[in-house]
């Protein structure tokens, strides 16, 4: 079968850890981009979901406080080890 060339643009991390995983399944990413193509015309769609996944209020202020305590880290108590925390826990409980 002839082949043709395309170029498509790709997140180079995006790429590295693709090609990484597919080494792993033994192929290369040409051959991982031709099974999704060729699965895509078979099923005529996209061959797997898409959809915009919108987190719970818990996830959301879990995150929240995430992002605020990278912004201030000073607010927030340090431990040395996981061991000292585990350790401050048990004693409060």
């Amino acid at each position: 079968m002839a082949k043709t060339t395309a170029n498509i643009s790709i997140d180079p991390e995006v790429k590295a850890r693709a090609q990484e995983l597919f080494a792993d399944f033994g192929m290369d990413l040409s051959t991982a981009i031709n099974i999704f193509l060729r699965q895509a015309i078979y099923e005529n769609a996209i061959p797997f979901e898409i959809s915009r996944r919108t987190p719970n209020d818990d996830t959301i202020a879990a995150m929240d406080e995430y992002f605020e305590m990278q912004r201030h880290p000073e607010k927030y108590k340090r431990y040395a080890s996981f061991k000292d925390a585990m350790r401050e826990v048990l004693e409060d409980a």
